[in-house]
C-alpha cells in the first residue's frame, strides 16, 4: 500500500485559503494526482487543505472524508527563547532544541519541561491512534513498531494535510522522534510525500519513505515553489523569509 501525503498548496493563512500561486499550485498538482488510481482520499477540514484537494476530487469526479486528525498539528508550547506567547511546538531555534539530547530519542522527546506541560505527547498520541485506526481500515493493524499485514493491497490512499503533523505521521510509521523530522526537513506548498509498505515477510509490514516533498509537478510546468515553511539561505539574504 502507498501512502501520499499531500501538503497544502501556498497558502492566505488571514482566510484560511490559498493564495493566487497556490491555485495554480494545485492546479498543476491536481493534473498529476488524477493520474494516479487512489482507493480512498482524505483531508484536512482547514480551508488551505480542502482547497487544495478540491482541485484534484473535481478532476476525478471523487470526495475525500474529513478527518480532525489531518489538521494541523496544533499543541501549543512555551519556546524557550520566546516569553510573551505559547508557540507551535515544531518551531524551535536549532541551537535550542539541539542542546536537549531527549530531543533526538524516539522514546524520550516528549519528556522535555516544554513538551510535557504542553501536552504534546497526548496531541501526538491521538493524531498517531487515528492514523492507526485508518490503516487498519485499509488492511494493515499496528503492532508494535510494525503493521501485521491482515489483508495486503497495493491500493493508493491519498491524504491532503499539512507540513507540521505530516511530520508527526513520518515519525510514527518510521518510528523516530518528530522534532527531528519537523527540524530535519521542509515540504514546500503542494509537495507530495510517498511511504511504501514492504512486507518482507509474509504478513509483517513496514513503511518505507520512498520520497519526500516532491514538487516536480511545479517544475514540470514551470512554476518556482513557494518559500512557505523555510527560512532565508544566509542571515544576508534580506529578500527571504527572516525568523
Amino acid at each position: 500500500m502507498k501512502l501520499l501525503l499531500v501538503r497544502h498548496a501556498e497558502p492566505d493563512y488571514e482566510h484560511d485559503s490559498l493564495t493566487e500561486k497556490g491555485w495554480r499550485e494545485a492546479g498543476f498538482l491536481a493534473r498529476r494526482l488524477a493520474q494516479i488510481p487512489a482507493k480512498a482520499y482524505y483531508v484536512s477540514p482547514l480551508g488551505r487543505a480542502r482547497d487544495t484537494a478540491s482541485l484534484t476530487l473535481k478532476a476525478v469526479n471523487r470526495t475525500a472524508e474529513e478527518c480532525l486528525w489531518l489538521r494541523e498539528f496544533d499543541a501549543p508550547i512555551w519556546r524557550p527563547d520566546v516569553s510573551d506567547h505559547k508557540m507551535i511546538p515544531w518551531d524551535w531555534l536549532p541551537q535550542d532544541w539541539t542542546a536537549e539530547e531527549r530531543f533526538f530519542l524516539r522514546d524520550q522527546w516528549y519528556r522535555a519541561p516544554a513538551m510535557r506541560e504542553g501536552g504534546v505527547k497526548e496531541r501526538y498520541d491521538w493524531v498517531a491512534g487515528e492514523l492507526d485506526r485508518l490503516l487498519e481500515r485499509h488492511g494493515y493493524r499496528r503492532e508494535g513498531h510494525c503493521y501485521r499485514a491482515f489483508a495486503p493491497n497495493n491500493d493508493t490512499i491519498i491524504l491532503f494535510c499539512h507540513f507540521g503533523v505530516t511530520c508527526v505521521l513520518l515519525s510514527h510509521l518510521l518510528n523516530v522522534s518528530p522534532m527531528v523530522v519537523w527540524h530535519g526537513c521542509c515540504a514546500a506548498p503542494s509537495s507530495v510525500t510517498t511511504v511504501v509498505t514492504e512486507e518482507r515477510r509474509e504478513g509483517i509490514a513496514c513503511f518505507r519513505m520512498l520520497g519526500f516533498g516532491d514538487i516536480s509537478h511545479l517544475y514540470a510546468n514551470g512554476e518556482e515553489p513557494s518559500f512557505a515553511a523555510r527560512f532565508r539561505e544566509c542571515c544576508q539574504n534580506d529578500w527571504e523569509r527572516r525568523d
